[in-house]
């Protein structure tokens, strides 16, 4: 089945709600495939098949969304509530927000190799605010992106925030790639996975210090 084509593990950090979703999917498509009335050319419905669990399997990232760790992350802080897509911030909890996300990713970086250790690349994630919405993270560019013109240079900081934003996408693709390298065929350790994460989460704190500069936090 489309399911078996993933590991174990693969299982164990997806929710309930997206492994119910997930196992759906597959078997509607695979109860497409016996249906010939549907697609009379056994080779138009393979290619139909193939291409649809294909599609599937790439949206996995989103699909594999582990719940949110409280436990891990409790931050009962105003400046640190979930907010929606859309909703204006201001500049005052824009500000706030962005001192917490701060915090947020300096502990990450002194603490990396621990946080590693008590659950692997997801509970970086969710320090890094790409899994769960419990850290000040979540939402990070809609912050930078609400204090951009408050800046002393603003040339300076959208540098520095496009900077930021790169480290973070890199941070949290190479912690997904290290949840399922061992499943694949790639010859390339978890291990380096994280080191790459590492440093980084050392670029987006250097760059988060030079936008802090701009804003006078």
């Amino acid at each position: 089945s489309t399911l078996g084509l993933l590991g174990q593990k693969d299982a164990n950090f997806a929710s309930p709600v997206s492994m119910s979703l997930f196992s759906k999917i597959s078997s509607s498509l695979e109860d497409h495939d016996g249906d010939d009335d549907n697609v009379a050319d056994i080779s138009t419905r393979r290619l139909f098949l193939d291409t649809s669990k294909a599609a599937l399997i790439s949206s996995l990232p989103f699909l594999l969304q582990t719940e949110p760790a409280s436990a891990v992350m409790a931050n009962d802080s105003k400046e640190a509530r979930v907010f929606s897509a859309g909703e204006a911030l201001g500049v005052k909890e824009s500000m706030a927000r962005f001192v917490q996300a701060k915090k947020e990713v300096q502990y990450l970086s002194e603490n990396f190799d621990d946080i590693v250790k008590n659950g692997g690349g997801d509970n970086v994630r969710r320090y890094l605010g790409t899994v769960g919405v419990t850290s000040a993270m979540y939402g990070i560019q809609k912050v930078t992106k609400e204090l951009q013109e408050e800046a002393d240079d603003i040339v300076e900081y959208t540098e520095s925030k496009q900077e930021f934003e790169a480290a973070l996408r890199a941070a949290d693709t190479a912690c997904y790639s290290a949840n399922f390298v061992e499943f694949s065929s790639a010859k390339t350790k978890p291990e380096k996975f994280f080191a790459d994460a590492k440093l980084e989460t050392t670029k987006m704190l250097e760059a988060m210090d030079i936008m802090a500069a701009q804003l006078k936090l």
